[in-house]
């Protein structure tokens, strides 16, 4: 079956720096979905970070983390990355990365209904940012 399984998160100081990961496996064709990362933080809603589609070449950001945060992925090896720059307290939450519905994702302006357009959720990896 299809497991997504994030790795990296942690507790670091404000301004710095942290790279998530998210090995996928169970399913082929992991190069054609769109993937992304989602993040929660206590008593709030999930919300979208960042989406990637299938190339890699079309990502999308909140604004919240544009400039500071960069999603990218490694087709052949499975992996889905989150490098996270200029950290700060309001990034502390639980990040989640989860796969598109869309079998062939071309482009990130086909997710159009936010996490109801992905399928597959790991179980997630906690980030602190400490002042």
């Amino acid at each position: 079956q299809v497991q997504l399984v994030e790795s990296g998160g942690g507790s670091v100081q404000a301004g710095g720096s942290l790279t998530l990961s998210c090995a996928a496996s169970g399913y082929s064709l992991y190069m054609y979905y769109c993937m992304g990362w989602f993040r929660q933080a206590p008593g709030k809603e999930r919300e979208e970070v960042a989406i990637i589609d299938s190339g890699g070449e079309s990502t999308r950001y909140a604004d919240s983390v544009k400039g500071r945060f960069t999603i990218s992925k490694d087709n052949t090896k499975k992996t889905l990355f989150l490098q996270m720059n200029s950290l700060t307290p309001e990034d502390t939450a639980m990040y989640y990365c989860a796969r598109g519905r869309i079998a062939v994702c071309n482009g990130v302006s086909m997710i159009r209904r936010g996490e109801a357009d992905f399928s597959y959720w790991g179980q997630g990896t906690q980030l602190t940012v400490t002042v």
